[in-house]
């Protein structure tokens, strides 16, 4: 039997009246900070997410909201990805990092879950699709050029039709027509937002500059890994070994970062006095194996030795130090959700 594809529904209808809102807040938290626009006290509302393949839908039906996804919010639900949302009724207005515009119903538009992104809204009837980086890189030159617009254009409203009718099939599909249906959808969204070749040269700086805040946060993540090394960033970000290189040219070159970040990881525990390994293992972890070295490289970074850090600390006595850089990273209630979903 091919059985359809199951949504999570989560809904306000039910509870008391003066527990609607809060209840909302607390779902998208800590994604979004959420402050309704109503002045009757109600907040009925109703969230549907369905999975298909690497695509996630939502359908939201709800009450007029400003929201907001700031630096905190970024940091406590790190996520990257794009977003393409339209409505069937009620109007949007979008501010990101690109400028602000206001998108009426049935007209797309798409954002970044990446970066700061505030909105106010009517009471809407929403559809979404999340379109996560790490599964669409190819994909991220043009719609990283894309994001931050509204498309009221002819190809917008077929994208518009589209997303629509994708939405008004979501009860008759199967696993298997989810597993084919990701890649599908993309390419439809990539023919209707056709951004021109003249359009991402215009855009390169942004573009580089998006890739080396991923980059970073790669590393940032896996800095106890021995896989990290140039190769595999170069996989994950789906771009050249050249082009990596220039992503960090100002920063001393690719390996040379990583090492900064690393021995600024073992800075950072050595001043923490619960963590009571030796030098040589905390350095191990982050895979400086010879100890000669790591106290060149350490003293070479900060001016001073290791010891010193961790005899000051355990002193409670703050060290001064040659400028260091700093330990770089992204600047289920919703649980399992909470980092993908507006």
């Amino acid at each position: 039997m091919r059985l359809p594809v199951k949504p999570f529904t989560f809904t306000t209808e039910d509870l008391k009246p003066s527990e609607q809102l809060k209840s909302w807040q607390e779902w998208f938290f800590p994604a979004f900070e959420i402050t309704s626009l109503e002045s009757d006290g109600m907040f009925e509302a109703q969230n549907s997410l369905w999975s298909l393949g690497d695509l996630i839908v939502s359908r939201v039906f709800a009450p007029s909201v400003h929201v907001k996804r700031t630096k905190s919010n970024l940091k406590k639900a790190a996520a990257d990805h794009w977003v393409l949302s339209c409505c069937r009724h009620g109007d949007t207005t979008v501010r990101t990092p690109k400028g602000e515009f206001t998108a009426s119903g049935g007209m797309p538009f798409l954002w970044s879950f990446g970066e700061e992104f505030e909105s106010s809204r009517t009471r809407v009837d929403r559809i979404q699709i999340f379109i996560p980086r790490e599964s669409f890189n190819s994909l991220a030159p043009l719609l990283d050029a894309a994001r931050g617009s509204a498309f009221n254009t002819p190809l917008g409203g077929l994208l518009r039709d589209y997303i629509f009718a994708l939405e008004g099939q979501l009860p008759f599909l199967t696993a298997d027509d989810a597993s084919g249906l990701a890649n599908a959808s993309c390419q439809m969204i990539m023919a209707c937002l056709s951004p021109s070749a003249d359009r991402v040269r215009l855009a390169e700086r942004e573009i580089a500059t998006s890739l080396l805040e991923r980059a970073k946060q790669i590393i940032d993540g896996q800095l106890r890994s021995p896989t990290l090394r140039p190769a595999t960033l170069c996989r994950q970000l789906a771009i050249s070994r050249s082009q990596l290189y220039r992503l960090f040219e100002k920063k001393g070159g690719v390996v040379n970062y990583i090492r900064q970040q690393r021995l600024t990881r073992i800075f950072d525990t050595l001043c923490n006095p619960d963590d009571r390994r030796s030098i040589s293992d905390i350095a191990a972890d982050f895979y400086f194996e010879d100890a000669s070295s790591f106290a060149r490289a350490f003293r070479q970074e900060f001016g001073c030795s290791a010891t010193d850090v961790r005899v000051s600390a355990a002193a409670s006595r703050p060290l001064r130090v040659r400028e260091r850089i700093s330990s770089e990273g992204s600047d289920s209630s919703f649980t399992h959700y909470s980092t993908i979903f507006n």
